[in-house]
């Protein structure tokens, strides 16, 4: 690999160097710990030298009995025994011999690749030359003996092996930062971020709250806020590349490997502008509704689930239909138009108590849906994201105007 890869992906530890803490952290001793790695004595300590430089700490203690894990060691362990078990699998279907020689360059090559189908702009995410992305899958390619990627009209497409083994490294790359995050927790420091998938309801309601009270306590952690498409949010949580989701609940969940947590329920609600004709009326029919155009949200969501059947059940068909999860956007449309709009009743919360819009006298209790949490199922939280979590689940049952402080969330 050259030096340019290296040097932009030093971040990303050495692979090997972390093989041999494990296996140093496993035995307690340097000397086993090379046979297991089929290197030198002299190596297995280079390499726990280099990882301890890395991480800013002593990760074991010397003694006359042999190398034992300090704190900092069996968080680190912990951490890589996760990564590895992401990782290992798929290098090894591939190459028995990937498992040792595999680097976190080729790696991080592997995992721009197949996002970008394209070597150019693979190599230009990394700040690499393309011949240096290239030579890295060539080098995973030459030890599988088989190619990763398939040469398309639309670009570079990953096999199915490519797939599963970038998958995987996401993984493994998402542990080693958790791991650092989690052993600059122990030296009371800030360090890492959050990463939240945020739905609309979430956007507007819950979240506000929860980033407001976490901030009093981690005044200096990163937060990222991602927002989009429900599809979109469950792949970036189960590469690793987003912590959880904050939103409705899926029913049955999409797929096997995550875990939804409900926080509360809400209901819907049917919306107009305050100069609607239907504004001041004291009872609509469905009829009436039908003869008016809608802003909903996109189909295949619970919300549109909701709104199609209330109007299939009766026979009806809205007037048309413009679809959007964007609360501005409904509340710009209904302002100047006589659309209608459905949306959730916390979601609205904010400009219903406003006035900016208004509700309508219609029943939909029958619409309750769970809002809640969706974590990938073997996830394991930092400190500060478990409390992150432990704020959404106190915050929904909080009196209005009650602050957390009160409750039995502290600072760290």
């Amino acid at each position: 690999m050259s030096r340019n890869t290296s040097t932009a992906l030093e971040g990303r530890h050495n692979l090997r160097h972390l093989r041999a803490f494990l296996a140093v952290a496993d035995t307690h001793s340097a000397s086993r710990a090379g046979e297991i790695c089929n290197v030198s004595q002299p190596a297995v300590t280079q390499a726990i030298a280099k990882t301890e430089r890395s991480f800013g700490c002593s990760l074991f203690t010397r003694t006359p009995q042999g190398l034992f894990a300090t704190q900092q060691g069996n968080i680190l362990a912990h951490r890589l025994r996760r990564a590895f078990a992401f990782l290992d699998p798929a290098l090894t279907d591939l190459s028995p011999r990937l498992r040792m020689v595999a680097t976190s360059s080729q790696l991080e090559a592997l995992i721009a690749v197949r996002e970008a189908e394209n070597f150019s702009l693979a190599a230009r995410r990394l700040g690499l030359a393309q011949p240096t992305v290239h030579r890295a899958i060539t080098q995973l390619e030459e030890e599988a003996a088989r190619p990763l990627f398939e040469r398309t009209s639309y670009g570079i497409v990953a096999t199915r092996a490519a797939n599963q083994l970038a998958q995987a490294a996401r993984l493994a790359f998402a542990e080693l930062a958790q791991a650092e995050t989690d052993i600059a927790e122990t030296r009371a420091e800030e360090s890492g971020r959050i990463v939240i998938g945020a739905m609309p309801l979430s956007r507007s309601f819950v979240l506000p709250k929860a980033i407001a009270e976490f901030r009093k306590m981690r005044t200096k952690m990163a937060l990222q806020v991602v927002e989009g498409p429900y599809a979109e949010l469950l792949s970036g949580l189960r590469r690793g590349e987003i912590d959880f989701l904050i939103g409705a609940l899926r029913d049955p969940a999409p797929i096997g490997d995550i875990v939804q947590r409900p926080l509360f329920s809400d209901t819907l609600v049917i919306v107009c502008g305050r100069d609607h004709p239907l504004a001041s009326n004291k009872k609509i029919t469905l009829g009436q509704l039908a003869s008016y155009p809608w802003i909903v949200s996109p189909k295949d969501t619970p919300l549109r689930r909701h709104f199609d059947a209330l109007f299939s059940e009766a026979g009806l068909s809205p007037l048309s239909i413009v679809e959007s999860s964007s609360l501005i956007l409904m509340r710009e449309v209904l302002d100047t138009t006589d659309h209608l709009g459905c949306i959730s009743a916390l979601q609205a919360q904010a400009e219903l108590s406003r006035g900016l819009i208004v509700a309508l006298p219609v029943d939909l209790d029958h619409t309750a849906r769970p809002i809640g949490l969706t974590l990938r199922k073997d996830w394991i939280p930092t400190v500060a994201q478990a409390k992150f979590l432990e704020l959404l689940e106190l915050l929904q049952d909080l009196p209005e105007g009650a602050a957390v402080s009160e409750r039995r969330v502290d600072s760290r």
